[in-house]
């Protein structure tokens, strides 16, 4: 299991950069009613999760990149299982793939981009029950 504290962690299961302890986002990232919409503040520390209007613009180029990690991983799985896909059925599968993965790609980006902005705090979060 991953220790708190380390950015993987907080990013991985979308929780506060700073505490570790409270949510990210006001809902799952696949429920399309909130979709992607990230807390004002976190719940447990109080830490004000967007430091500029449009603060999270910047996650569109990091979502950018975790789309090609998949679409990656996607093309290397489908080698790995030894499927014999022409170009066209291969194109479509990435596709698809990327397209069921949207509202999770959206949420590590925005997670991606607060831990490199908020550290974890182990006093803060130590505080916290």
């Amino acid at each position: 299991m991953l220790p708190k504290g380390s950015k993987l962690y907080s990013i991985i299961f979308l929780s506060c950069p700073r505490c570790h302890k409270g949510k990210f986002f006001e809902a799952n990232p696949y429920k399309l009613s909130n979709f992607n919409k990230v807390k004002e503040r976190c719940p447990k520390c109080d830490l004000k999760y967007s430091i500029e209007p449009s603060f999270y613009t910047g996650s569109m180029y990091v979502s950018y990149a975790v789309g090609i990690a998949v679409a990656v991983a996607t093309y290397v799985l489908i080698l790995l299982f030894g499927l014999d896909l022409s170009l066209p059925t291969l194109f479509i599968t990435i596709v698809v793939v990327l397209i069921l993965t949207m509202p999770w790609i959206a949420a590590v980006s925005k997670s991606i981009w607060a831990n490199m902005f908020f550290k974890y705090d182990k006093e803060i979060a130590q505080k916290i029950n």
